[in-house]
């Protein structure tokens, strides 16, 4: 490669398991990007605050560098931050305050308006479309969605090529499940999607969410396990038949899929998928899909019928094919051309 650069990452998060209280999804996949990126020849500095020293207790620093300054870089790129009223929105040092939002400013006012390389990675699509950065000539919006907007650019959640390739769907059929129906992932605008599909199947099946749902009071027959350590995501996963795909409207429209996939099925958890969902056949088998939660009612009474038969195996097998698509070399690919020189540096597009 002839285009090796310094980039500078922006996220708020954590490289590692991280601390219980957080909403923090990147946790599955970041460090697998990142990794890829610094494998390919690129070198990264992190420009947010190192909170997995300072809030998990967990050392990084002996391999991966950490900036509060404004280094020279080649290339930003940046996990897209939102106001969140109360929270990024208040002054800095008041109660509950995060500087997560006032950083970003800091360092598009830095290097992204002097005409820097800039990437911005819009993972919950919380960028406004009339976002004046979106015009620069040196900037690239990503989302990680099959279909993004107009100007944008797919970026998927990527998966460790070495994980899927030495996924083995006979051994996961295999494993004991004690649990019918699992859900691991917060409550987030989510509402009408659990309604509709997961607490008519909870009724009738052995199941568990896991997660921050604060809001529970219309399903009293739902068992709601709490925030759990992101450690145990891929045992919950590993002890249920099937999960539910379940996504914010904002994303079912454009087939933006999140982390809770790759989770399940590399767990050997069957991702019971919404056939609202657009796209839907990129991320799981027909048999799979729902119209419904009386329909998955039966689906998964269906399932639980073939545990460990070889058609449990095949979907399984069907199941993990699909993931090919988040490949993080893949992911790469799409990173690597986009770093490549190709815009007049300040031109609007």
């Amino acid at each position: 490669m002839d285009h090796r650069m310094l980039i500078g990452y922006s996220f708020w998060g954590f490289l590692g398991p991280g601390v219980l209280d957080t909403p923090d999804g990147g946790r599955s996949h970041r460090r697998i990007l990142i990794d890829g990126l610094r494998a390919r020849g690129h070198d990264v500095v992190f420009l947010q605050s190192n909170r997995d020293l300072t809030e998990a207790g967990h050392d990084l620093t002996g391999r991966y560098h950490w900036d509060s300054g404004l280094p020279d870089v080649d290339a930003v790129f940046l996990e897209w931050r939102w106001p969140i009223p109360g929270r990024n929105t208040t002054r800095c040092g008041s109660a509950g305050h995060t500087c997560d939002l006032h950083r970003q400013g800091e360092l598009l006012d830095h290097y992204t308006r002097r005409g820097v390389r800039t990437i911005v990675w819009d993972k919950d699509r919380r960028q406004a479309l009339t976002d004046p950065i979106r015009a620069f000539g040196h900037v690239t919006t990503c989302e990680a969605a099959l279909h993004p907007s107009d100007d944008a650019t797919s970026l998927l959640f990527p998966i460790d090529d070495a994980v899927l390739d030495g996924a083995d769907p006979a051994a996961l059929a295999a494993h004991t499940r004690d649990l019918d129906l699992a859900y691991v992932g917060n409550q987030y605008d989510r509402d009408d999607a659990f309604d509709r599909f997961f607490a008519p199947a909870a009724a009738q099946h052995q199941h568990l969410v896991a997660g921050k749902w604060t809001n529970t009071t219309r399903w009293p027959h739902v068992r709601f396990a709490g925030r759990v350590p992101f450690t145990d995501v891929s045992e919950i996963y590993g002890r249920a038949v099937t999960t539910m795909l379940l996504l914010p409207e904002r994303y079912a429209v454009c087939g933006q899929m999140t982390q809770r996939l790759l989770e399940a099925v590399t767990a050997g958890c069957l991702p019971l998928t919404p056939a609202c969902i657009r796209s839907a056949h990129a991320f799981a088998p027909p048999e799979l899909h729902v119209v419904d939660g009386a329909h998955a009612t039966r689906v998964i009474s269906a399932l639980g019928a073939t545990i460990g038969t070889d058609r449990h195996i095949e979907l399984l097998a069907a199941c993990l094919a699909r993931l090919d698509i988040f490949r993080v070399s893949r992911q790469l690919d799409v990173l690597d051309t986009l770093l490549m020189p190709r815009h007049t540096v300040g031109v609007a597009r």
